[in-house]
């Protein structure tokens, strides 16, 4: 029994979604540190806030490729890359950002940047949120493949409206 188009393209949806998301993770976790490898340390321990921060990155990034994408004539598909550079900002280790040690030093990064981390994690979240919220609005529903409850509930009483006039004549 073959596996229904508008199946095989959720699956598909899915797949990249999980894919994707799985990669965020790696992506941003191992060089932060907060997936523990051996091939980058920390100086100052993750701090309690970075772990669902991280985990809210995967699932915000994996829920926006797994939206069915726009029609190609609306904008561009980069919408989540600002928000997960930022997390990689906002959960990484205050001191050991080359770039914040050169432009504060050691103990500007931690008076400075550290109280200025959390912040940040929300912006990022908050952007991440707005992109996915954005992508779904801009979903490309024309083949009626997105199942939002309004069009299940259209087409439903689109059918209603029908089967009575079909019985009638039978």
């Amino acid at each position: 029994m073959p596996i229904p188009e508008r199946t095989r393209q959720l699956y598909t949806r899915l797949a990249r979604g999980a894919l994707l998301g799985g990669l965020t993770l790696l992506v941003v976790g191992v060089p932060t540190d907060i997936i523990d490898t051996p091939l980058f340390s920390r100086e100052i321990p993750v701090r309690w806030w970075e772990y669902p921060v991280l985990a809210a990155t995967a699932v915000l990034t994996a829920a926006w490729f797994a939206i069915q994408r726009p029609p190609t004539s609306e904008g561009s598909d980069r919408k989540p890359l600002a928000g997960v550079l930022l997390t990689v900002f906002a959960v990484g280790c205050p001191v050991c950002n080359k770039l914040v040690l050169v432009a504060l030093g050691t103990s500007g990064a931690l008076s400075v940047w550290a109280p200025l981390q959390p912040f940040l994690a929300l912006i990022a979240l908050a952007l991440l949120i707005v992109a996915v919220g954005q992508r779904r609005r801009r979903r490309d529903c024309s083949d009626r493949t997105c199942g939002d409850s309004r069009s299940v509930r259209k087409n439903a009483q689109k059918n209603q409206k029908k089967l009575p006039s079909a019985t009638a004549t039978q």
